[in-house]
């Protein structure tokens, strides 16, 4: 459905990886966009190249706190999607959640806007059903070091579904699977990222655990593709609906398939695995498919080939890139 280029647009968490991606779509349709970040994991240099349009507004902003801003349609993804940044202040990030989402609900119920909630595959937690469907209701370690994050998602859903039922909040809920492209940080444990720049530097690739623990990666223009479509349907599609690439790879034929995308030669290195890490990850997005007519078209070889000449045009920043990827391997974590 073509939206009006009057329309208001309100990007919670807009100068992260997939919000600032969405930003620079939304404004290249000529649409209203304003983008709400307080900077915890998004980066400013994200957007920075949105401020010369008109129609693009940033507004550093915590969204724990309220926010009054006339918008017709709200992105909700505003929170550290990472494991090294969610755990920095499990509390906090809690608080993105919950206190969030109660304040994005309302300015959304106010103000009659759809409102998307970002919400994730890990509300399935370490899952005993495989491929992941929406009604699976998850195995999920309230009282683990990921609690704060998996607990607090599915924490969101619940308030989106409750001011839907008992205000008429014109909700969407999309569950993200892992998601990879341009603009991800060198810092944030992500297992691509980590295993790219590992192999420009000649260093063994990490891989924790046994290496057999399975997950799917979608590109971040499919994603933006799939957030985009379920807003744009109609109000009786509400979700949650798994959005991510149901081709499901091992983390150790991920990493050889990085090391011959980059033209490597690194060995691999095990390290013990992470506490409470899902053993299997993939998506049944027959949901998508039906309703939305959406599902992934980039391939993970061209993908990680795009990535990989994202961080070669970025050569000048390679030292700090590899002093973040030190910092990261440290951490036994596959998100």
């Amino acid at each position: 459905m073509p939206l009006s280029h009057s329309k208001r647009i309100l990007v919670t968490g807009g100068a992260g990886f997939i919000g600032s991606h969405l930003c620079e779509r939304l404004v290249s349709e000529g649409l209203q966009v304003t983008c709400v970040d307080d900077y915890s994991s998004g980066r400013r240099e994200n957007v920075a190249h949105l401020l010369r349009e008109p129609n693009f507004t940033v507004i550093e902003h915590d969204i724990v706190y309220p926010i009054s801003i006339e918008v017709d349609e709200i992105f909700n993804l505003a929170c550290p999607a990472s494991p090294v940044h969610y755990r920095r202040d499990p509390v906090q990030t809690m608080r993105t959640c919950v206190n969030g989402s109660i304040n994005m609900l309302d300015l959304a119920t106010r103000t009659k806007a759809r409102i998307l909630q970002a919400s994730t595959s890990e509300v399935y937690g370490d899952p005993e059903v495989h491929p992941q469907r929406e009604d699976y209701l998850g195995r999920v370690n309230p009282i683990g070091a990921r609690g704060c994050y998996d607990e607090g998602k599915r924490a969101a859903e619940t308030l989106f579904f409750d001011y839907h039922r008992r205000h008429g909040t014109r909700i969407k809920v999309a569950r993200i699977f892992n998601t990879y492209g341009p603009r991800m940080r060198a810092d944030d444990g992500r297992v691509i990222t980590n295993f790219i720049i590992q192999a420009f530097d000649g260093r063994p690739l990490t891989i924790y655990g046994d290496g057999g623990q399975t997950r799917s990666f979608c590109y971040i223009g499919d994603m933006v593709d799939g957030l985009l479509s379920l807003m744009r349907t109609s109000d009786e599609i509400v979700g949650p609906m798994n959005l991510g690439s149901p081709d499901e790879i091992g983390i150790e034929e991920l990493a050889r398939l990085v090391a011959r995308e980059v033209g490597s030669t690194s060995a691999f290195e095990h390290c013990p695995a992470s506490e409470d890490e899902p053993r299997r990850r993939k998506p049944d997005i027959s949901m998508a498919r039906q309703t939305i007519g959406w599902e992934p078209r980039v391939s993970l070889a061209d993908g990680i080939r795009i990535v990989a000449d994202h961080f070669r045009a970025r050569s000048g920043e390679t030292s700090r890139m590899r002093a973040e990827i030190n910092i990261s391997v440290g951490r036994p974590l596959h998100p």
